[in-house]
């Protein structure tokens, strides 16, 4: 990731097989299970990452960060059927990772992070990036203002990157 990032345009290519193979595995009984066409899920998945690819932070594992956007599209599948399910993250994140990965390491290093924060800013990040809650939405549920949860994100965010940082180093 950091190298297409880079410019690299081999290793994006390399980045967007690997994904799609790995999303297809992981959508195909949650798209199937939902009367959603699991290629079209893909497709929006491998869209938003393309048009999302800087909103990853850099040294930080890319299996959360892809998880979370797929389970979003998921969700914005059912919310155009008008339906608002429940979409577990948990399982998507175990199909992205290849055995032999470092990926335990680095989600426990994530654990670890979020641990470290502030408890308001942790739920924050928890409710809007972990679990795809909107600003709004999230401020309902935490009884915040809208400008109030994009602040402690924005906070939260930039403190959680700063440990991740720390710990890496």
């Amino acid at each position: 990731m950091e190298r297409s990032l880079d410019g690299d345009c081999v290793a994006y290519g390399q980045l967007l097989l690997a994904l799609t193979s790995a999303l297809r595995r992981a959508l195909r009984s949650r798209a199937r299970d939902a009367g959603l066409d699991a290629e079209d899920v893909v497709q929006e998945v491998l869209l938003a990452l393309h048009a999302k690819r800087g909103t990853w932070i850099r040294g930080t594992p890319v299996a959360p960060w892809v998880t979370a956007i797929a389970r979003n599209k998921i969700v914005d599948a059912h919310r155009r059927r008008g339906r608002r399910p429940e979409v577990p993250i948990d399982g998507v994140a175990d199909t992205l990772f290849e055995p032999g990965d470092d990926g335990v390491e680095l989600s426990r290093d994530l654990e670890r992070g979020l641990s470290s924060l502030p408890a308001r800013q942790r739920l924050v990040l928890q409710t809007v990036s972990l679990e795809g809650h909107s600003a709004r939405e999230a401020a309902q549920l935490l009884r915040m203002s809208v400008i109030g949860v994009r602040v402690t994100l924005h906070r939260a965010i930039k403190a959680l990157t700063a440990i991740l940082t720390q710990e890496n180093s």
